[in-house]
């Protein structure tokens, strides 16, 4: 609208323009693409020379700080000098990496917005200049001397201060909240990467122990057959000594499985407070006289899900590791808890196991790697670099995860979380109940058996070994020619490996049952994922790689004792 000039003053028509000073890069863009609801009131301006002359037939002027140095803002700050005194000139500045120049106060009536920049905050900040400066437009109309020029900027300024107050809290808790959802995506986005590379680790070593226990299965297998082929003493103790060696190297690649959340879980509804209660005798004899064991249980933490065997594992790694870390002595705590999944865990409940000490602390740079097999911090033959790792697996293939915190000279906790058990649970997955191992004495009754496995010195040293305990034996190298020989005649057992090129165990034996529901079936692996884990719970028999023939001889009654 026109309205009446003041005394001195030369009429002019009152602006709505919003006048644009970012001339490069992301910020051109991103203004242009925020602004273009409003049409032709925006005016882009190329350098601060524009802007200035443009000042004068705008209602409020847009700038980022990086265009804006000390001398531009004394420029503005000249010009503001020679504005009427009605006029109050609203500024928006977009703060830069260094923030806005110091001289940017001078310029009295901005608004300072805080980056990441979010478009619905940019176009309240406008709203909120242009119709403060309407409302000037609309003082100056009013008045009609010079007194009441004074007395309506008093009031103006009065209730500017009080409106300019609001907005900047507007904006304040606008810019907490986005700040808020920044760090909490990046909190997601590092615990997600975090998972991710756990998950790769994971997946490269149950591969490696898989091949490692292949080996391991086919030097096992040969010594019981030196063993039972020899009267020699001296041959057999030679004998045994290499047993003794497999049987270390199988224990090294059921840490790597742990990690790898590979290997067979016993999962049944476990009381942790009971298990903890009933650990505190071992723990005080293996920790030691100078480490004192306190624990916290809380009464109310419902049962939880897991191998009750291999959580006291868990936790028997974690007190020996708190016990490394204070060299001098110190407390062990152990407590319970029940929360609620967060980050990468599902929604639901959780019961949450503590292991704090009061030990040196983990370095920041190390903590990201603790959970990864091999890592450790202790001295050169001090530690394998599997126990953590191997916490982390028991609790992810119990459902769970593991978590540390540390801080240097403060000690470090470390938390088991483990799923709740329902309500109505009885157990959880059941494993297949473990058949002692008895030496196989030749007198087997007469069956046809049908090997499959890729590997052809683990499939030769399992047919020898199932020749000499009395039975006949068919072999195939892959899925589909073990198909084929099976559909020529029908075996009285199958015996599988898991990993295969071509058609794995798991979908062999889901092909076989399509035909021979009641087939005998036992699936020999050294490396249990999900797959196979599915397969077991349609009470598919299991041989875990390494075994003895004693181990194949039970495996193989139990099995034709279920046709």
């Amino acid at each position: 609208m026109n309205t009446h000039p003041l005394p001195g003053e030369t009429a002019k028509q009152d602006s709505d323009v919003i006048l644009v000073l970012a001339p490069r890069g992301r910020d051109k863009r991103t203004l242009s693409a925020t602004l273009a609801d409003y049409g032709d009131r925006v005016r882009d301006c190329n350098d601060f020379e524009a802007f200035i002359d443009g000042l004068d037939n705008a209602a409020c002027g847009l700038a980022a700080a990086q265009s804006l140095g000390t001398r531009e803002c004394e420029r503005l700050a000249a010009w503001l000098r020679e504005q009427p005194m009605w006029s109050d000139f609203p500024f928006i500045i977009l703060n830069g990496a260094s923030g806005p120049p110091t001289a940017v106060e001078s310029l009295g009536n901005v608004t300072v917005l805080e980056r990441p920049l979010r478009a619905d905050v940019l176009r309240r900040a406008i709203t909120a200049a242009l119709r403060a400066r309407d409302r000037q437009y609309q003082w100056r109309a009013q008045l009609g001397h010079q007194g009441d020029v004074e007395e309506a900027l008093r009031v103006l300024n009065d209730t500017l201060e009080s409106r300019i107050s609001l907005r900047t809290q507007d904006l304040a808790r606008a810019n907490d909240s986005v700040m808020k959802e920044v760090r909490a995506r990046e909190k997601t986005q590092d615990a997600l990467a975090q998972s991710q590379k756990m998950e790769s680790i994971g997946q490269l070593t149950g591969g490696l122990a898989h091949d490692f226990n292949n080996l391991l299965n086919v030097i096992m297998g040969s010594i019981e057959l030196i063993d039972r082929a020899t009267e020699d003493a001296r041959i057999r103790r030679l004998a045994g000594n290499a047993r003794q060696a497999v049987l270390r190297g199988a224990r090294l690649t059921s840490q790597l499985l742990a990690f790898a959340r590979s290997q067979t879980m016993d999962l049944r509804v476990t009381d942790v407070n009971e298990l903890l209660s009933g650990m505190r005798d071992l723990l005080g004899l293996s920790l030691g006289a100078t480490v004192k064991v306190v624990t916290y249980l809380d009464p109310s933490v419902p049962k939880a899900i897991a191998d009750a065997n291999q959580l006291e594992l868990a936790i028997l790694n974690l007190g020996i590791n708190a016990r490394d870390a204070m060299p001098g002595g110190g407390t062990v705590t152990l407590t319970t808890s029940l929360r609620r999944g967060s980050g990468d865990l599902p929604e639901g409940a959780y019961v949450v196991i503590a292991v704090a000490d009061t030990g040196s602390g983990i370095a920041p740079a190390a903590l990201s790697k603790v959970f990864d097999p091999f890592f450790t911090t202790k001295p050169v033959g001090k530690g394998t670099g599997l126990g953590l790792s191997q916490v982390y697996g028991i609790a992810r293939q119990s459902g769970g995860t593991a978590r540390i915190e540390s801080e240097l000279g403060k000690g470090t906790v470390v938390e088991l979380w483990l799923s709740v058990a329902a309500a109505d649970d009885q157990a959880a997955t059941e494993s297949p109940d473990a058949t002692p191992s008895t030496q196989g004495n030749g007198d087997a009754t007469p069956a046809d058996i049908l090997v499959i496995d890729d590997d052809h010195i683990v499939r030769n040293l399992i047919v020898e070994c199932l020749q000499s305990l009395g039975y006949q034996v068919r072999q195939a190298a892959d899925g589909e020619s073990g198909l084929r020989l099976l559909k020529e005649r029908a075996p009285d057992l199958l015996m599988v490996d898991f990993i295969m090129p071509g058609l794995n165990g798991a979908e062999v034996i889901e092909r076989v049952r399509a035909d021979l529901p009641d087939l005998p079936i036992i699936l020999a692996t050294g490396y249990v994922d999900a797959q196979v884990s599915a397969v077991l719970l349609r009470n598919e028999l299991l041989l875990q790689k390494p075994f003895d023939i004693g181990d194949l001889a039970a495996m193989v009654r139990q099995a034709l004792r279920r046709e």
